[in-house]
């Protein structure tokens, strides 16, 4: 059966005025042109205000925010912001008193003891797995399994006691630990650990009930924190999964406790989407109030960028970036 088809008559389109209608996009918030020799300050004017260069702004403004007013600052992480070559902009940054906590899962231990002990981390697994030479490291595994038995044995958590270790043991780069440094500034350090997922869980010396026992401490710490997050700013840089799974488990536990945390901000740095920080950081946690952002970019590009705008705006209040 044929259909009849209307006649479309143009000349009866309803028209409307540019000067009137909403834009998303204004000349306003264009980038300006680059020089060089500029400061850090002058650099971040000229970017964009649109989408990610907007957000990223907004984002550091939240931290500046939350630090001016006394308001919690974590920092949660996966350990390859250290193999990045993090770590000093990390100890730095805890020093300032920017964060209240570092978090992370259980790599970090790995990479944090190995920069301390010898300036050096990060095997070639590719080139060792064949042999089963990869994760056999001696010094790293038992040093690590001695922290777990020291942190079960004291009541400390598994960061702490590193970090004691990592801080007192006269190792020649030290001062590069962020665990080093966040017990000496005495700055909560927890580690949750995924038994059978790090190398010093196949060293001789492997201790999983002290292990288990001392990130059962870290995660009792964690959700302390998290109780006092209302208004603060939860930062996840890197860990895809255990960190966006223990800050979703210690949200609903403290919630459940009769602690509200809301209008919190929640900020998420990967090199690619992923669904756990996408729903258990960024959207679930704030849908009650607040906001949570999403970067995608090099974390060792990214992170320093958001710090260096969050202090911009710490430095000079009353000209926020």
């Amino acid at each position: 059966m044929t259909r009849s088809l209307p006649a479309l008559d143009l000349s009866q389109l309803r028209l409307s005025s540019l000067a009137k209608r909403p834009s998303k996009v204004n000349r306003a918030d264009f980038a300006k042109p680059l020089a060089a020799g500029r400061s850090f300050r002058e650099f971040a004017q000229a970017w964009p205000n649109i989408l990610a260069a907007g957000d990223l702004r907004r984002a550091a403004r939240r931290i500046a925010e939350a630090r001016r007013a006394g308001r919690t600052i974590m920092l949660a992480m996966g350990g390859h912001p250290i193999k990045v070559g993090l770590g000093p902009l990390i100890v730095d940054l805890l020093e300032r008193g920017l964060f209240d906590s570092i978090s992370a899962n259980g790599s970090i231990m790995v990479h944090d003891s190995e920069i301390a002990l010898a300036g050096a981390t990060s095997e070639d697994v590719a080139g060792s797995l064949q042999d089963g030479d990869f994760g056999v490291t001696g010094e790293t595994g038992a040093l690590i399994n001695q922290a777990a038995r020291q942190a079960a044995a004291t009541g400390l958590g598994l960061g702490r006691s590193l970090g004691e270790l990592l801080g007192q043991g006269g190792y020649p780069h030290a001062g590069d630990s962020v665990l080093a440094a966040a017990a000496r500034l005495q700055i909560p350090a927890t580690i949750h650990v995924a038994l059978g997922t790090d190398v010093y869980h196949i060293h001789p010396d492997r201790d999983f009930r002290s292990l288990g026992q001392a990130s059962q401490t870290d995660f009792e710490t964690f959700c302390q924190l998290t109780a006092t997050l209302t208004e603060g700013v939860f930062i996840n840089l890197g860990s895809a999964v255990i960190l966006p799974e223990v800050f979703l488990k210690a949200l609903t536990l403290v919630r459940n406790l009769g602690f509200a945390v809301q209008r919190l901000t929640t900020i998420n740095l990967d090199f690619l989407y992923q669904y756990r920080p996408r729903v258990n950081v960024v959207e679930r946690p704030t849908q009650g109030g607040g906001e949570g952002f999403y970067f995608i970019g090099h974390h060792e590009i990214m992170f320093p960028l958001l710090m260096s705008l969050a202090l911009e705006n710490l430095a000079q209040p009353g000209e926020p970036l």
